[in-house]
């Protein structure tokens, strides 16, 4: 019994290419999740500023809005195993300069700040292609969602072991050794990219002018709702909820009175409870209503949220981020999985940029508007009102989920009565 649901909780795994992927994926977010704590924690150890600590994640993400679209572009059209190529050789290049800034020791704000521009612009290229071409790598389509969570899974993995250890790295040997060390894990998943086997790629027969494209992709997303949306909530809690992460530096070193390991922790136990909810994705029955799942969601978030930002008592705290990562991730999964399968196949790398520009286009304009109102009325009482916002979503949506049930049950009301009418005639 064990194992038959083993088996189906990791069943996208007997795809050699996905295995591979998953593998060299698992390291090099490792890293990713290294340096993204430490750039954190460098600038506000070096401003104590929440305000800059918005700027730092606006610098990161906010390129990827501004050029996702093209990215999608870029996607449909060429090889996407060769934009992941150049995208994640690039990445490499990224954090070996920040390394070698840090490690000689001259170094500024702004000079972190530029750097994460760069690593946005390729992020823009980055996003569009990877999502999608899970699809190349699972042969069986019914596998696609039980590969989407294990790629959730193998993301919330890495943020639990890659902020624990950025923190411990930060405190014994310092940021510099936390930006190699992602340097390093890049070759993992440009290893993992050359030994996989794909079909050859067959470039589009027409290929349309960039605005054109773009306005297709506009269209489609206009008249297809149940995709429009899901990434109008996604843009919405990018926007107001989870630009939370930006305030965790402030919980860590003024609240908790910890230091650059209290944060890793933080941040640890978040990945925690998004890795219980990614394996709880992982293994859903075929047929389950994921729009259910992502009502419940964003409920959780919501109140791990509340429950976080008034408890000044550190294990305690832990317990209630561990339900905030639940809530978050398990938001984000179902928000990409519900528009991977519900897209056309020529449309998925268009809406996957759509879903980088709702994303990173609104959470580095969340992430200045919270560091923002911080600064005025404290970090505890800014994430209470980004939980209250979550609860909002959720009653929000749960109004669009029953009008999207009526809908469906007049359709087959439709379809019955044409098929009584057939029968007659």
């Amino acid at each position: 019994m064990t194992t038959s649901k083993t088996k189906h909780t990791f069943r996208a795994f007997k795809n050699r290419n996905y295995a591979l992927f998953f593998c060299g994926q698992s390291v090099s977010q490792i890293g990713t999740w290294m340096q993204r704590t430490a750039v954190s924690w460098v600038v506000y150890s070096m401003t104590h500023s929440s305000l800059m600590l918005g700027f730092a994640m606006f610098a990161q993400q906010f390129p990827s809005f501004l050029l996702s679209l093209f990215g999608g572009i870029v996607s449909d059209r060429y090889s996407r195993y060769k934009i992941l190529l150049v995208t994640q050789t690039a990445s490499l290049v990224q954090a070996a300069l920040l390394a070698a800034l840090i490690l000689i020791g001259h170094y500024t704000v702004w000079e972190i700040l530029f750097l994460s521009i760069i690593l946005g612009v390729i992020n823009a290229f980055d996003v569009p292609a990877r999502q999608p071409m899970v699809h190349e790598m699972v042969s069986d389509k019914e596998d696609l969602p039980n590969a989407l969570a294990l790629n959730s899974a193998m993301v919330n993995l890495a943020f639990l072991i890659g902020p624990a250890l950025s923190g411990i790295v930060l405190q014994r040997f310092g940021a510099g050794i936390c930006f190699l060390s992602n340097a390093v894990s890049f070759m993992a998943v440009i290893t993992s990219l050359l030994l996989m086997k794909l079909p050859p790629f067959n470039p589009p027969a027409i290929k349309k002018k960039v605005i054109a494209e773009l306005v297709e992709g506009f269209n489609y997303l206009k008249h297809t709702p149940s995709i429009g949306n899901i990434i109008l909530i996604l843009a919405i809690s990018g926007l107001f909820v989870l630009s939370f992460g930006t305030l965790l530096p402030v919980f860590a070193k003024d609240i908790f009175k910890g230091n650059a390991a209290t944060f890793g922790y933080i941040n640890s136990f978040m990945g925690l409870g998004a890795i219980c909810g990614t394996f709880f994705l992982a293994s859903l029955k075929k047929g389950t209503d994921l729009k259910i799942i992502l009502l419940c969601s964003s409920i959780t978030l919501g109140a791990g949220l509340i429950l976080f930002s008034h408890t000044s008592y550190l294990p305690v705290a832990m317990l209630f981020a561990t339900i905030t990562g639940v809530g978050t991730m398990s938001q984000n999964t179902v928000c990409i999985t519900i528009i991977q399968v519900e897209s056309a196949a020529a449309m998925r790398g268009k809406m996957m940029s759509y879903v980088a520009l709702a994303y990173f286009g609104m959470l580095p304009l969340g992430s200045l508007l919270i560091g923002a109102v911080s600064q005025k009325i404290g970090a505890a009482n800014t994430m209470l009102g980004e939980g209250i916002v979550s609860l909002i979503i959720a009653a929000v949506f749960f109004k669009f989920l029953r009008k999207d049930k009526m809908n469906e049950a007049h359709i087959e009301e439709l379809t019955e009565a044409e098929e009584m009418a057939m029968e007659k005639i």
